[in-house]
């Protein structure tokens, strides 16, 4: 490479005359390093001949970083390509699609690796990266990635799973407050209800404190309302028991006030979440693939991988779309060193985070339990590469169900832990 070869330019010092002269006709890649607030651009022509990186700040500079990419497409074969960059170069790719230029995708791993094949130096850094991108799509190393904006249907789907999404996240934040006061000033309530409980939350935002609960002489009353037919008189008059018999740390003024509002804040974030829930069933109603796919998940696990992860029809193979959720296994192994298989954990950690819990969910079935509990007893880590397995065959399951709509049978699933269940657990329905 010529000295100093990566110094960029700013995009609109780019002498155009200079660029395009004695290149008529000849093709050219340009190659783009998003970052937030500027990004880097190099143009390898045809011979193999690069540009230095163009410099373009991001977003004020993008019209005129599209305007170059006109003239220099006048007459030739151009394509720009990028690397996958989150939400950064959205703006771009919608410039670019409404200007009629082509834009390709390069993966970021491919990037990386060959970084050191490039110039012989393992270094990154944002122009090299650029020059990188340019390469690798002019040796087909790249995808197709134009911009198509989402349909009604697509952003109202998408607002609704990152709602419900919010919402269980700050649920788990509230609950996870409340645990700790609660360990300090009522540790009995939770060996009575689980914090999950509407009831027990209902009961923290109305009295705050077991003490304010024991001097109401409605509290049963009112526990009994808030719990319906789910909540068992057993369980109320163990609560009242455990209230007036707690242990834990007396709670002043503020104390009692701050668990109130936990609890308050808790209950508003289970109610927002049920909306959400409520809105991306509604969404799924009648479609194929997500219809079918929340008979084996659950709908909202379905639309979380709709989408995160994405339509499973645009994947050619089942094995395709369980490398999209980072599924597939790898190795890292040189010498004596071997790493051992393991997930790549490409792709959305979200959609992972739902699927994990959605076999957890199947684990729990007629005849998979006891042999699970009973390898998890044994062998806790083995136990969770069994949950990471079924994790496997379930985004197998669920590309056959969505895109072939084959009926799903728990059966198959577990095949194998039925055959070594303990034989007094009832078999698996399907």
């Amino acid at each position: 490479m010529r000295r100093k070869a990566y110094r960029g330019i700013g995009v609109n010092d780019v002498a155009l005359d200079r660029l395009l002269e004695g290149k008529e006709g000849e093709p050219a890649v340009v190659g783009v390093d998003m970052g937030k607030h500027k990004f880097l651009s190099v143009c390898r022509w045809g011979t193999g001949a690069l540009e230095r990186p163009w410099r373009v700040s991001n977003p004020s500079e993008i019209r005129d970083y599209v305007k170059l990419l006109r003239c220099v497409g006048e007459g030739r074969k151009l394509v720009v390509a990028m690397e996958s960059s989150g939400t950064y170069g959205d703006g771009l790719r919608q410039a670019l699609a409404d200007a009629g230029i082509g834009l390709e995708r390069v993966s970021g791993k491919a990037a990386h690796d060959y970084a050191e094949i490039f110039d012989g130096v393992p270094s990154q850094h944002d122009g090299k990266d650029a020059a990188i991108v340019a390469e690798l799509a002019s040796l087909g190393k790249s995808v197709a990635w134009g911009y198509q904006g989402a349909d009604e249907w697509e952003q109202e789907l998408a607002y609704g799973v990152d709602w419900l999404v919010a919402q269980r996240q700050m649920l788990g934040i509230w609950q996870g407050r409340l645990e700790g006061l609660l360990g300090r000033h009522w540790p009995e309530a939770t060996r009575v209800l689980k914090l999950s409980s509407v009831t027990l939350l209902r009961a923290l935002s109305h009295y705050g404190s077991p003490q304010a609960l024991t001097a109401d002489e409605e509290a049963a009353a009112r526990l009994r309302k808030w719990g319906g037919k789910f909540l068992k008189e057993s369980k109320i008059e163990r609560l009242l028991a455990a209230a007036r018999t707690s242990v834990g740390v007396r709670m002043g003024s503020w104390e009692r006030r701050r668990m109130q509002a936990f609890a308050e804040e808790a209950l508003a974030a289970r109610r927002k979440g049920q909306q959400g829930e409520g809105q991306v069933r509604r969404l799924a109603e009648g479609h194929k693939v997500l219809a079918a796919q929340g008979k084996v998940v659950g709908v909202p696990t379905a639309c979380v991988l709709w989408v995160h992860t994405g339509d499973p029809r645009q994947y050619y193979a089942a094995g395709a779309y369980r490398k999209a959720l980072g599924l597939n296994l790898v190795e890292r192994s040189s010498g004596a060193y071997e790493s051992g298989l393991h997930i790549s954990k490409r792709g959305s950690a979200r959609s992972r985070q739902w699927l994990y819990l959605a076999a957890l969910r199947q684990v729990q079935q007629a005849g998979v339990r006891g042999w699970y509990e009973a390898k998890k007893a044994r062998d806790p880590e083995g136990a969770m590469r069994v949950v990471v397995a079924l994790m496997r065959k379930l985004a197998l399951a669920l590309y056959q169900v969505g895109v072939h709509q084959q009926e799903f049978s728990v059966r198959r699933l577990f095949a194998q832990a039925v055959r070594s269940a303990p034989s007094e657990h009832h078999d698996i329905q399907s």
